[in-house]
């Protein structure tokens, strides 16, 4: 063994893997990305290509892959790249194979949906004596697998970790800014699937790129007003990981929020299985609780939670946004 850094990616889906590879591809650290299925992990080792997730993409040679929780051991820095709702489970079976001491970073976007506490605060009651970093932003697995330029946030609650984090982690092609505002970076993250769905369901109906770009706009003061209530601030969610994320989920195709709203605006058929997959479908339920627990605004937000449990038509719901007092801006 070299006495390079050790990295450990934990989740073997799109985004973990490309994370891996984009690591992997710097040459800084030694790098393992662990699932939880053996076969999977043992194919990706032979042929360097995820099908599943990243098809056509040869992953680095450098990578290495295992299924074996106890390959985290000698990791200096852990990420935690499985799904919002996954989040604490994960820290339950990898916690006790933990390094010392060792920072664990959240890549995931969303609010845990029972307690509707944020990732951080659910992972630091999980993990005592880990630093818990939250790394959010745009950037689509395949993007960033592919090398292509992606610039994200990580943040952490000491400045100094984020900054070390970002500079342990980044590339040439991947590059991260850091923060010490985790609530405003992780809102930032959760809040615009939800906003993103909104836009869909905007494209759906084929109300026009004039609505979109208010509907944004509008969006990212509720964000901001959720933020500041929460004791982050406001102003985090005009970077990347607030309205960079949310341009990119809001117009691109490749968002499974937008395409989700996009069916919702067309009238199509939702199946339970189908919204329990979308994050923004889980976290805008959890976002209205917020705001009505904070006695804050967030009228977009509550009308996608509402639409999405069927206590409202689409119709309905814009007519009622639309016939909202005029305020100033």
């Amino acid at each position: 063994m070299s006495g390079m850094q050790r990295i450990a990616v934990s989740g073997a889906g799109a985004f973990g893997t490309a994370l891996a590879a984009v690591i992997a591809q710097t040459g800084k650290a030694e790098v393992v990305l662990i699932g939880r299925d053996a076969s999977v992990m043992a194919d990706l080792a032979a042929s360097r290509v995820h099908e599943a997730a990243l098809p056509g993409i040869r992953l680095p040679d450098t990578l290495t892959f295992s299924s074996r929780p106890a390959d985290l051991a000698g990791a200096d820095i852990v990420l935690f790249a499985m799904p919002s709702q996954a989040q604490i489970a994960a820290a339950e079976t990898y916690g006790p194979y933990l390094k010392p001491g060792a920072p664990v970073v959240i890549c995931a976007k969303g609010i845990e949906k029972q307690t509707s506490r944020l990732l951080t605060d659910v992972l630091e009651s999980a993990l005592p004596g880990h630093a818990i970093a939250m790394l959010s932003g745009p950037g689509f697995a395949a993007d960033i697998a592919k090398g292509l330029p992606t610039a994200m946030a990580i943040a952490a609650e000491d400045l100094v970790l984020a900054e070390q984090l970002a500079k342990a982690i980044s590339g040439q092609t991947f590059r991260l800014y850091a923060s010490d505002d985790r609530i405003g970076v992780q809102l930032g993250g959760a809040l615009k699937n939800v906003l993103a769905i909104a836009c869909g369901i905007v494209e759906g109906m084929g109300l026009g790129d004039s609505a979109r770009a208010a509907l944004i706009a509008r969006g990212l003061a509720e964000m901001s007003r959720l933020v500041d209530a929460m004791g982050g601030r406001g102003d985090t969610v005009r970077g990347l990981s607030g309205l960079g994320d949310l341009v990119l989920t809001a117009t691109s195709h490749q968002s499974r929020n937008l395409r989700f709203g996009i069916a919702l605006g067309k009238g199509e058929p939702i199946g339970t299985q189908q919204g329990s997959l979308v994050e923004g479908a889980v976290a805008a339920a959890v976002a209205a609780r917020l705001a009505e627990g904070y006695e804050i605004e967030m009228p977009i937000t509550e009308a996608v939670a509402a639409i999405i449990d069927g206590r409202l038509d689409i119709p309905t719901a814009i007519t009622q946004l639309m016939s909202r007092p005029i305020t100033t801006e």
